[in-house]
């Protein structure tokens, strides 16, 4: 069976590192997908800034799943030249932070146009962020994101097919395809499982473009979890809360006394981790 290991956005929790760890120490997570890091973009940031980071997390412990950048998140027909840049000082931050994984995506349209439109132009220019990898030793993770070429599990498929390489694996995000009218189990999960190299943890409801807690919304998070574990799937299942808006926690029986949570972010991730928790606890108890 598949062995699950939990990260998490800690930008979700606070910008201060040190407050990001001390919350999921008290969960016993010990991965972080490193966004926003002390006010900065961890894909961004400058080398002192990512060697600081890296000896804050090595002081407590903690290691960096992936770094959640933002690459291909830029309109296809932008000058590309500085993202190009980017792309080249994040791999070189990921080395730096002791990660193969960089998490990215695949390039908005032109506004009021169709992003199918310009399949020729994205899979150009992923094909030189994938070179761009190789050469740094890093495994860009492409995440389906609302909007973008790959925001339909087709056009994820697309990608995988033509570019999936030892430096380009596929980030299965539920609630992105339930926020962009997607099934996700079993259509869009059968279709890209071969691809399937990360998780991230989050659920939605369909029409609604709200994100919930994991198993409370449409984006069968327990069968896919289940599935992954059948399917012997070993890798890591990152929490991305997103509840910042979400109203009425008191709703959902998670364990946790809310009235004694901090709060804003740090209450907010308790919620997610703990929901998680409980798929994955409820999976468990099926294989003893």
């Amino acid at each position: 069976m598949g062995i699950f290991t939990i990260s998490a956005f800690g930008d979700e929790i606070d910008s201060n590192l040190e407050k990001q760890m001390d919350v999921l120490e008290s969960v016993g997570v010990r991965y972080i997908e490193a966004r926003g890091v002390n006010d900065f973009s961890a894909a961004g940031a400058s080398e002192s800034q990512a060697k600081e980071v890296r000896a804050q997390m090595d002081a407590r412990g903690f290691r960096m799943s992936a770094v959640g950048s933002p690459l291909g998140k830029v309109c296809i027909t932008d000058d590309l030249a500085p993202h190009f840049d980017l792309v080249k000082r994040t791999c070189e931050n990921a080395k730096i932070y002791g990660t193969d994984y960089v998490r990215m995506f695949s390039f908005y349209p032109p506004e009021g146009q169709n992003i199918a439109d310009y399949r020729d132009a994205v899979m150009e220019n992923l094909s030189k962020m994938i070179d761009i990898a190789k050469s740094y030793g890093i495994v860009l993770l492409h995440e389906n994101e609302v909007g973008i070429y790959g925001d339909t599990a087709d056009r994820c498929l697309d990608i995988m097919q033509t570019l999936g390489c030892d430096n380009l694996k596929f980030t299965f995000d539920p609630a992105n395809f339930i926020n962009s009218g997607v099934e996700t189990f079993p259509y869009a999960f059968e279709m890209l499982l071969p691809y399937i190299h990360y998780m991230h943890i989050k659920d939605a409801l369909m029409g609604q473009w709200r994100v919930v807690p994991s198993g409370h919304g449409d984006g069968h998070l327990r069968d896919i979890l289940t599935a992954l574990k059948e399917h012997d799937f070993s890798g890591f299942l990152s929490i991305e809360p997103h509840l910042g808006t979400f109203e009425g926690l008191e709703q959902f029986e998670l364990h946790l006394d809310l009235s004694k949570m901090p709060q804003g972010g740090p209450g907010l991730f308790l919620v997610a981790h703990n929901a998680l928790k409980t798929i994955l606890d409820e999976i468990s108890a099926q294989y003893e």
